[in-house]
């Protein structure tokens, strides 16, 4: 029986399916052989020798040490697109708060309780106070294409906006899903130039840091509106209230707040609330659980995020799983011992991702505690599996 170890408050449809398939799950497990996460920062955790997988439950990652989990041959899952929809619906919020002064509208209303019949007449008077344009006929720049970004975009073209996007990255299911309306832009500045909206869909990383500073703003319209969905990192804040403060920035609406932000006018922050609904914590918890469910009993890799992606459909007796360092030779060797025992390989697949690589061979008969000893013992072997 697996044992899975939960941290944070995981919506239950994940739990009761890994359950239902026989594995215990608990906060309190003290040596689990996979973690089951949501925001939980786990930079500086010590893990348990037996950790084979840790699952996020959602899509950002930067609460977890990727590099050093790969390292010891620890699988990091996330949950792209399950959060999808609501990140979106949320980003066509913000893009009407973006537009028209709803959240101070709301505000001054609520200071004109007390005036009774005038209200009315107040209102009249009051109301073109907080007008703002159509999102109708303006043009908007999706930076991002993934998941949310092309619900974005085509929910934007659905508004009857016209819609650039821009992803150097995306992939061809991306593409798929993406409306023959939007147009693909080759360059980042193409958008920022021609954009009346910019809505930020990217991942943060190493590239995306900053992505959106001083030398981007330069280059947008005077009064542009912007939306960040994506990480607090991609932006910088210095930048970003300079840029609202000479006027280039209309309005920012970000689900990033700090110190900084939420003292600048023309700032709407939001506490994070991107994939706060029930659906999208069901569908999170339930990728992620199964991703962790099909990794721990057939040593299959979907969406991780520091190993490669590997699936094989089971043959044979006995399945081995390697992770290993993306170095010449490594099949090879593995392929030697396994030949020595005079074993047959009745199917195998080896993906590897940067640094690292994955490797599955199923096989004729079991191999035996000598042979997978052997294998884990070669140089640059972080795990071996024998399932």
């Amino acid at each position: 029986m697996f044992q899975i170890k939960t941290i944070n408050n995981i919506s239950e449809t994940g739990i009761e399916f890994l359950k239902k398939k026989g594995f215990s799950v608990h906060p309190y497990t003290v040596a689990p052989d996979a973690i089951l996460v949501r925001s939980e920062n786990l930079h500086g955790t010590v893990f348990n020798r037996e950790l084979l997988a840790i699952a996020r439950a959602g899509s950002g990652y930067n609460n977890i040490p990727i590099e050093d989990c790969a390292e010891k041959g620890i699988v990091v899952f996330n949950s792209p697109g399950a959060n999808a929809e609501a990140v979106k619906e949320l980003e066509l919020c913000s893009l009407v708060m973006a537009s028209r002064d709803v959240l101070g509208s709301i505000e001054w209303v609520r200071s004109i309780a007390d005036e009774g019949d005038a209200i009315t007449g107040l209102v009249e008077k009051n109301k073109g106070s907080f007008t703002g344009p159509e999102l109708m006929g303006k043009t908007i720049g999706v930076l991002g294409l993934g998941a949310v970004g092309a619900l974005v975009a085509n929910a934007a073209v659905d508004l009857e906006m016209e819609v650039h996007g821009y992803d150097p990255f995306m992939s061809v299911d991306a593409a798929w899903r993406l409306s023959r309306s939007v147009i693909r832009s080759d360059t980042l500045d193409e958008v920022l130039s021609c954009s009346d909206y910019i809505s930020l869909n990217v991942p943060y990383n190493d590239e995306t840091f900053h992505m959106i500073s001083d030398a981007e703003f330069s280059k947008m319209k005077n009064g542009v509106r912007i939306i960040n969905e994506s990480r607090a990192e991609v932006v910088d804040d210095d930048a970003m209230i300079r840029a609202i403060e000479s006027g280039k920035v209309a309005r920012y609406v970000t689900d990033f707040p700090n110190t900084k932000l939420l003292r600048t006018p023309n700032v709407i922050a939001m506490p994070h609330l991107g994939a706060c609904t029930p659906e999208s914590e069901e569908r999170c918890s339930y990728m992620a659980a199964n991703q962790l469910y099909d990794y721990l009993v057939n040593g299959n890799i979907k969406n991780s995020v520091n190993l490669p992606d590997a699936s094989l459909n089971r043959m044979g007796v006995c399945r081995l799983c390697v992770i290993h360092r993306n170095v010449p030779r490594m099949i090879t060797g593995i392929l030697d011992f396994i030949s020595a025992r005079n074993i047959n390989v009745e199917h195998m697949i080896n993906k590897p991702r940067d640094k690292y690589a994955y490797t599955i061979v199923d096989l004729a008969e079991w191999i035996d505690d000598r042979t997978a000893e052997s294998i884990r013992a070669m140089d640059d072997v972080l795990r071996v599996r024998v399932i």
